[in-house]
């Protein structure tokens, strides 16, 4: 798989405070290594969308991850509202995840990433124009 990278967003994750970057980092990778795990998907776009990088391709729904000042303790994975993939993720992961509305899994600094079930996740948004007709979007 081609990574396609901004230069933009190498320096959002250099001005996150050293506390958070390590975990934003986390969820970078991990977003990244999904989908290099995706069959058929030969590139992913890396990006700033509203100030937070963000990550598309052409089969799938945009994921952004971001911390923010406002909420110190957390940060998040977000995911279009209007989908319906946090009311999928809901559906399977409503005893494994927070949730912010219908736009993102929420974590605090302090939990230990479930990172199967987010892979899982991120999976289904990176392929959702492929699945979004299918019960639980094929899950």
């Amino acid at each position: 798989m081609n990574l396609k990278s901004d230069q933009k967003v190498k320096e959002i994750f250099d001005k996150y405070p050293k506390f958070v970057q390590s975990k934003m980092l986390f969820l970078r990778a991990l977003v990244i290594e999904t989908a290099s795990e995706i069959c058929g998907l030969k590139e992913l776009e890396e990006t700033l969308k509203w100030g937070e990088p963000s990550y598309l391709n052409k089969f799938g729904s945009t994921v952004r991850i971001d911390w923010k000042e406002k909420t110190p303790e957390q940060y998040a994975v977000y995911f279009k509202c209007t989908s319906k993939l946090v009311p999928t993720f809901k559906s399977l992961y409503n005893h494994v995840f927070q949730f912010e509305g219908n736009r993102a899994i929420i974590f605090t600094l302090k939990d230990k990433i479930p990172e199967k079930e987010l892979k899982h996740c991120i999976s289904m948004a990176l392929t959702y124009h492929k699945v979004k007709h299918l019960p639980l979007l094929g899950a």
